[in-house]
């Protein structure tokens, strides 16, 4: 094969560029100025803030969200600004406000590639405090509760979720728990948004960081091509090769998990049909596995009726997905309202981008945390549908939490 002068084959040379682009930017993203989004095929990072997307100020944020970014880029576009898309975080419901921002400047490469010889930085931490919220056996008791709702009436699914605040004696570094969400999940949908300071928060406390590694995409809208991986039945993995692959093939086969899968699969397929004049629904699922779980996955691929319905149009219409939330959706939000003990924020909510022409990208909020300076709150959920025990839903979100303590460098010895 002809090469350079380099000696590099001209097809290498340019993918070994993409690859030293995509690293820069994740080595240049810096917490409380940037939007970092790494997926499968693409790494992006946005800096500063050239237009925020409004708030609401209603007691629904997620309503008219669409017109608001629309309009925002828009305006964007006609005051010259050459980047009309808008990027950041969408909450699990209404009662918190969207975080969206069109950034001064974005850029895009390829997909991240590490090298093998050189490994993450590890730990990142060593010396915290961990608190859950709730307790485990408090959430055993929730779970309980949730089967005891289904017993006495239609509700067929919900979702509960864990939190585990975790507190270091340090600053935590970002860019670098970014880099070993990125090196661990090469598969799924890093990211990092800034928000701003919690409502609780004590006066002068500085800006949040949502990170994460997400293996779920909700929604990705390209021209007329719309994708949706939605993912839901899940089994934790094991260290042994063996163990490891009878557990994929009991999800594979497991009729609790089919049933949590066709629930979410029904749903999501329901919600595009309106908007799509063809829909590829798959018969049944496939597995996808990250470093901690199992995942039973059904890839939806359609073709849009309208050209003016926008990725993040899609991504409202689907979200909450009963994979986050549950079934009957209301009956299920009701739930989690009252059983779990703290307000999700973006947790379950989606982060990604929308641009001017409607095209972009939106993955589910999950194995992720809200970061400052000195903390960490992660989450975890389990869907509870009938079925299920308590003691297998609290193993579930505790094998999750693993994405994020792993990348901490805390996942051997660590009890959630």
């Amino acid at each position: 094969m002809p090469v350079d002068g380099l000696g590099v084959a001209p097809a290498q040379a340019v993918e070994s560029e993409k690859e030293s682009l995509a690293t820069r930017l994740l080595r240049d993203y810096d917490a409380g100025s940037s939007f970092f989004f790494a997926t499968p095929k693409r790494t992006m990072l946005a800096r500063g803030v050239f237009a925020t997307v409004p708030h609401s100020g209603g007691t629904n944020s997620l309503e008219g969200l669409p017109a608001r970014v629309a309009a925002v880029l828009d305006a964007s576009r006609e005051a010259a600004h050459d980047i009309p898309v808008a990027v950041g975080a969408v909450p699990f419901d209404g009662r918190v406000e969207a975080q969206l921002v069109v950034p001064m400047t974005l850029q895009r490469a390829g997909p991240l590639v590490f090298d093998a010889a050189s490994p993450a930085q590890l730990p990142l931490a060593s010396r915290y405090t961990m608190r859950p919220v709730p307790e485990p056996a408090a959430y055993l008791s929730g779970v309980a509760a949730a089967l005891k709702l289904m017993q006495e009436g239609p509700l067929r699914k919900v979702v509960l979720s864990r939190s585990l605040h975790l507190d270091t004696a340090t600053p935590i570094d970002l860019r670098q728990l970014l880099h070993n969400l990125a090196r661990r999940n090469p598969h799924g949908y890093t990211f990092a948004v800034d928000l701003p300071p919690r409502e609780d928060a004590a006066p002068g406390a500085g800006r949040r960081t949502l990170i994460g590694a997400s293996p779920e995409l909700l929604v990705s809208r390209s021209g007329l091509q719309v994708i949706a991986n939605p993912l839901a039945g899940s089994a934790a993995r094991s260290t042994d090769p063996v163990e490891d692959q009878a557990r994929a093939a009991r999800l594979m086969t497991s009729p609790k998990d089919l049933h949590e899968h066709a629930v979410v699969i029904d749903a999501v397929a329901e919600a595009l049909r309106p908007y799509c004049k063809t829909l590829d629904v798959p018969r049944g699922p496939s597995l996808v596995s990250t470093q901690t779980m199992w995942h039973l996955s059904s890839r939806i691929q359609g073709e849009l009726k309208d050209p003016s319905i926008t990725s993040l149009t899609l991504a409202l219409a689907m979200h909450p997905t009963p994979a986050v939330c549950g079934h009957p959706t209301e009956l299920a939000h009701e739930a989690i309202g009252h059983i779990e003990p703290f307000q999700r924020g973006y947790y379950t909510g989606t982060v990604g981008w929308c641009d001017a022409n409607g095209d972009g990208q939106w993955a589910v909020t999950i194995r992720c945390a809200e970061a400052d300076a000195n903390s960490l709150r992660l989450f975890a959920g389990a869907g509870v549908v009938v079925g299920s025990t308590p003691e297998a839903e609290l193993a579930e979100t505790e094998a999750k939490f693993r994405t994020m303590l792993q990348a901490m460098g805390l996942g051997a010895g660590v009890q959630p």
